[in-house]
């Protein structure tokens, strides 16, 4: 695999050369105009994406989103913080996982997790957390049911693509390689090259200017609370996919509306309806 392009470096994308996903069975800098906003995007009411078209974009969070990956990372964290003694060694649960780790940076993880810790001792425990999930994840990362079709969805549109995540770029490589989506990104924004990451706009914002797209003419895809707001923090909508975190806790974050896949009805009804519409709502 190419080495992951930076946020404002484009992969190469060759529509006409370029192969279809494949998708085993696995055993088990802001752009013209635009400006952060401390508010969110007050799209939730509605439930409807019709207000984007016409369309331009669609943006993809991955831990979550493009893979189920969670369970992994929950499964890394339960076992290494028992290994530390962490909560009198009782190990974590999946409610503590939701509400404590999810969709967050490693270095806020640091403070919310180890506060008593060094800086350079907590982040030498996340760098070897991550090792640990990418060692599970060779062997029992699953793609979101409905990706492939999706994905063809866009290509065949030939909307702008891209994927932001607060993933490591060990772990952003690893995913997008073994889902076989290496050249389906025209860009790759990594959290840990921006000023600030989720729930902070500047991911997002990053992933519009590199696009030249208008974030009311775009769209994320997002599993967790933190992408959510950062999101609409950069004026965009989010499609909540609740993979693993509660749909409230998803629409309460702002999202738009909810999925459990990309085979839902209620998805494509959507999505239709953005490709018919000329012009925005």
């Amino acid at each position: 695999m190419p080495a992951l392009a930076t946020s404002l470096h484009p992969f190469p994308n060759n529509p006409i050369l370029r192969t279809k996903p494949y998708f085993p069975n696995f055993s088990s800098t802001i752009p013209f105009g635009f400006s952060a906003s401390s508010s969110s995007y007050p799209i939730n009411s509605n439930s409807s994406l019709s207000f984007v078209a016409p369309l331009e974009a669609i943006l993809f969070d991955i831990d979550g989103t493009l893979c189920d990956s969670d369970p992994l990372h929950f499964y890394a964290f339960r076992d290494m913080l028992q290994e530390i003694g962490f909560n009198d060694g009782s190990p974590i649960d999946e409610d503590f996982f939701i509400n404590n780790i999810s969709g967050k940076h490693n270095e806020e993880l640091c403070r919310v997790l180890l506060p008593d810790w060094e800086f350079e001792k907590a982040m030498n425990f996340m760098v070897d957390k991550e090792a640990l999930f990418r060692r599970l994840a060779a062997e029992q990362l699953e793609p979101i049911s409905g990706l492939e079709n999706l994905c063809k969805w866009v290509e065949d549109l030939g909307l702008k693509r891209a994927a932001v995540t607060n993933a490591p770029r060990s772990n952003a490589e690893l995913l997008i390689s073994m889902l076989n989506l290496q050249d389906f990104f025209e860009v790759i924004v990594l959290a840990e090259e921006c000023a600030r990451p989720k729930p902070f706009p500047d991911p997002y914002l990053k992933a519009l200017n590199a696009l030249k797209v208008a974030p009311n003419h775009t769209f994320v895809f997002e599993d967790s609370v933190s992408g959510i707001k950062a999101a609409n923090g950069a004026g965009m909508a989010a499609v909540g996919m609740a993979t693993r975190n509660p749909e409230k806790m998803l629409l309460d974050a702002g999202a738009t509306l909810v999925i459990k896949d990309y085979n839902e009805p209620k998805l494509w009804e959507n999505l239709e309806r953005v490709v018919k519409e000329k012009l925005p709502l």
